[in-house]
C-alpha cells in the first residue's frame, strides 16, 4: 500500500490556527497617525504609573499610540485625530498623574 500527502490550502477567508506559517488571514493595516502629541506629565515614578498612564490614554478616541518616558515626563500620543486638552487632561487624572501641558513634538 502506497502512502499518499495531501496538501490543503486555506482559503482567502479561512486563517490558520495561530498565523504562524504564514497561511492566515493578513491583518488589517494599523490606522492612519495624522496627529503626534507631546506631553509633560508629572508624578510618575515606576513602571505602573507608566503603565497607568497609557492605558487610561488609550481609552481616549484616536489614540493609536502611546510612549512613555519615564525618566522626563514625556509622553507621546499618535492619534487618528487631533486630540482635545481636556479629554488628554481627563485621562491622566484618572491615571492619578498631572498633566503640566504640551510640548513641541
Amino acid at each position: 500500500m502506497s502512502e499518499t500527502t495531501v496538501t490543503v490550502e486555506p482559503s482567502a477567508s479561512e486563517g490558520s490556527c495561530c498565523g504562524s506559517c504564514g497561511t492566515g488571514a493578513a491583518a488589517a493595516p494599523a490606522a492612519s497617525i495624522a496627529e503626534r502629541t507631546v506631553l509633560q506629565v508629572t508624578g510618575m515614578t515606576c513602571g505602573h504609573c507608566v503603565s497607568s498612564v497609557t492605558a487610561e490614554l488609550k481609552k481616549v478616541p484616536g489614540v493609536a499610540e502611546v510612549a512613555v518616558d519615564l525618566a522626563t515626563g514625556r509622553v507621546t500620543v499618535d492619534s487618528t485625530a487631533p486630540l482635545a486638552d481636556a479629554e488628554l487632561a481627563a485621562a491622566i487624572d484618572e491615571a492619578g498623574y498631572d498633566l503640566v501641558g504640551r510640548l513641541e513634538a
